[in-house]
């Protein structure tokens, strides 16, 4: 860790573990500088700027922090800990607008997904097995479709997304109530080590934290936080999920609840979520096509670049051999396609000239044909679904609108 990085971790820290001070109180400071060191130094100034009450200010300033951050800060390194805190570049933007963001996240394995669009699916630990048989196939679509799935590492519903989130292109993120260094629950110690080698675990909770039931509720808007939209799999009519869901709705983030059986008690929180307004799922296709304009935003800031070997494909000269041209009388002019979008970016346009509305191309022969990467075709596709020119069929089959 350099020695920038050191100070922006300590000064996240010394906030944290400032009594009465909590994630709103971070997030007002924090957005009124440049980087956290710069707001601690300036912390006699909060009061004047508005960020915090002066009472607040003077307890901060006693320095009842320094105990604890420092602890904390000498069992982080001791662990080897990687750290994302609220100026990093790769802090989630989605999860800094929420209004009581993490200040500083633990992280293990792939950071990268942290850019990706999420969905949350959460659930019961008690499960039966049409739900777990549900998040599968739904988990496993999403992922499929190059989204991340994000949930909480418990058992039952939990585990199901994971494993399947991981079957695919999106991979998954495990929010934990616990520190990194603690593996809880035991039962699930080969999905945390899939999770650490294919995908992500995150924790706000620093090293030795044990999960205490306090801990889930923080968690949870975590893992609200981090997605465009959650799906309550199965949960019972007190549920931590319906946490989630509640939370997951103050951020302004869509819902959806997966029917079950009536008179099934588990399934009975996911029916009170859609009297509630919650949308009714019964595919991954569902979540993707509510939340259509918001996957487009995210995905539009996937990189536009043509893998190498594609790109060498496309710089190959035309053959320069010449062939006689035998006369024939040229057929009628076929009726003119409407023009494409303007904006539409060269790869899209290559996507787009391999396909017809007659016949249906499977992904997996696209994916052969273009030479790209099997996720940049199916993010590219996500777009140009959500513009409304290409049609997925089922089996992962496509056409053009």
């Amino acid at each position: 860790m350099s020695l920038d990085a050191a100070k922006e971790f300590f000064s996240c820290l010394a906030l944290r573990h400032t009594p009465g001070l909590g994630p709103r109180s971070w997030k007002s400071v924090l957005s009124g500088y440049d980087s956290a060191y710069a707001a601690v130094s300036d912390a006699r100034n909060w009061s004047g700027r508005k960020l915090l009450p002066k009472n607040r200010v003077e307890v901060f300033l006693a320095e009842p922090w320094r105990p604890g951050a420092e602890a904390e800060y000498r069992a982080a390194r001791s662990f080897g800990a990687r750290v994302i805190t609220w100026f990093d570049p790769k802090y989630p933007k989605l999860l800094r607008e929420i209004p009581d963001p993490p200040a500083l996240l633990y992280i293990v394995g792939d950071v990268s997904l942290l850019r990706n669009p999420s969905v949350a699916v959460v659930g019961a630990r008690e499960c039966t097995l049409l739900g777990l048989q549900s998040v599968e196939r739904i988990s496993s679509e999403l992922s499929r479709f190059g989204i991340t799935v994000v949930s909480g590492l418990a058992a039952g519903i939990d585990r199901q997304a994971h494993l399947a989130g991981l079957s695919g292109i999106g991979g998954s993120i495990a929010v934990l109530g616990a520190g990194l260094d603690v593996h809880y629950p035991p039962d699930n110690e080969d999905v945390r080590q899939a999770l650490e080698h294919h995908g992500l675990v995150v924790s706000e909770f620093g090293p030795g934290t044990r999960p205490e039931a306090r801990n889930f509720p923080y968690r949870n808007r975590i893992i609200s936080g981090l997605s465009l939209g959650v799906l309550v799999a199965e949960a019972a009519a007190r549920s931590g999920s319906l946490i989630t869901a509640r939370l997951a709705s103050e951020q302004g983030r869509e819902v959806f609840a997966l029917p079950g059986p009536l008179g099934q008690p588990t399934f009975a929180g996911c029916h009170r979520l859609i009297k509630q307004g919650a949308a009714l799922v019964e595919s991954a296709e569902d979540i993707v096509r509510s939340l259509r304009y918001q996957f487009s935003a995210e995905l539009a800031s996937v990189p536009k670049t043509l893998p190498v070997q594609a790109q060498a494909a496309s710089a190959q000269p035309a053959s320069t051999t010449a062939y006689p041209r035998p006369h024939v009388v040229p057929p009628p002019a076929p009726a003119q396609p409407k023009p494409l979008p303007a904006n539409l970016t060269d790869e899209e346009r290559n996507l787009l000239s391999s396909l017809t509305q007659e016949g249906k191309v499977h992904i997996d022969a696209l994916i052969q044909s273009l030479g790209w990467e099997s996720h940049v075709v199916s993010r590219r596709l996500l777009v140009l679904e959500m513009q409304g020119l290409v049609r997925q069929w089922p089996g992962m089959y496509y056409s053009l609108t």
